[in-house]
C-alpha cells in the first residue's frame, strides 16, 4: 500500500483547490447563494482552528505531552471537511442513494487519509482523531443544513471540468510547503528564534500546557 500517495489526498496542495471548486460550483448556482456562504464560513473556520493550533505550539510550545498533541492534523481535518461535500456536489445529478454512497465514500477516504498520517509517522493518534472529528463536524454540519434541498445538477461536461485540476494535482503529487510556511510565521510573531518541535514537547517541562494535566 502506497501510504504516501494516499496521504496526498489530504494535502492542501490538492484540497485548497478542491475547496475553491466547491465554492465556485455553489456560487454559480442561482439557488445556492446561502449554501455558498455556509460553506465559506464553515471551511474558513476549520482552516483557522487548525492554523491557530499549530502556531500555538510552534510559537509558544502550547501542546499536550500526555496526549502527544502539537496541533490538529491538517490533512485529516481538510479531508474530512472537503471530500464528503465535494463528492456530494459532483453527484448532484444522480439519485439520492447515489449521493449518499458518495458522501460515505468521502468519509471513508478522509478516514484513510487520517490513518495514512499515522502509518508514515506524520502525526500522533490524538492529532489525527481530533483533526478528523473537526473536519467531520464541518462537512456533516454543511450537509445537514442542506436537508430538503437538492445539490446543483451538474452536466457531465461540468463534472469533468471540476475534476481536471484535482486529477492534474494528484498526478504531480507535489506537496504544499504548509509546514515551512507556518514555521516562518511562528518565528515572526512569537518571541522565539526557532519553532518548537515535537521533541521539545517531551523533553522540556515548560513546553506542556494545561492540556497536559
Amino acid at each position: 500500500m502506497n501510504w504516501h500517495f494516499l496521504t496526498f489526498f489530504g494535502d492542501s496542495m490538492l484540497l485548497l483547490p478542491c475547496a475553491a471548486i466547491i465554492f465556485i460550483i455553489l456560487m454559480l448556482s442561482p439557488t445556492c447563494r446561502r449554501q455558498t456562504w455556509e460553506w465559506t464560513l464553515l471551511f474558513g473556520g476549520v482552516g483557522a482552528v487548525v492554523c491557530v493550533s499549530k502556531l500555538a505550539f510552534m510559537g509558544w510550545g502550547i501542546g499536550s505531552r500526555t496526549f502527544d498533541f502539537t496541533g490538529f492534523s491538517g490533512h485529516s481535518a481538510l479531508s474530512a471537511s472537503i471530500w464528503p461535500v465535494l463528492l456530494w456536489l459532483l453527484c448532484g445529478r444522480f439519485s439520492s442513494p447515489v449521493r449518499r454512497v458518495a458522501v460515505v465514500a468521502g468519509y471513508l477516504l478522509a478516514a484513510v487519509v487520517g490513518y495514512s498520517r499515522l502509518v508514515i509517522h506524520a502525526h500522533s493518534t490524538s492529532e489525527v482523531i481530533t483533526g478528523l472529528a473537526l473536519g467531520f463536524v464541518v462537512s456533516s454540519t454543511f450537509l445537514l443544513l442542506q436537508r430538503g434541498s437538492h445539490p446543483p445538477r451538474l452536466s457531465y461536461r461540468k463534472i469533468a471540468a471540476a475534476l481536471v485540476l484535482p486529477l492534474i494535482l494528484i498526478n504531480t503529487g507535489s506537496a504544499a510547503p504548509t509546514q515551512g510556511l507556518l514555521e516562518r510565521i511562528a518565528v515572526t510573531i512569537a518571541p522565539i528564534e526557532k519553532p518548537f518541535v515535537r521533541a521539545d514537547l517531551h523533553t522540556k517541562p515548560a513546553v506542556s500546557s494545561s492540556l497536559s494535566h
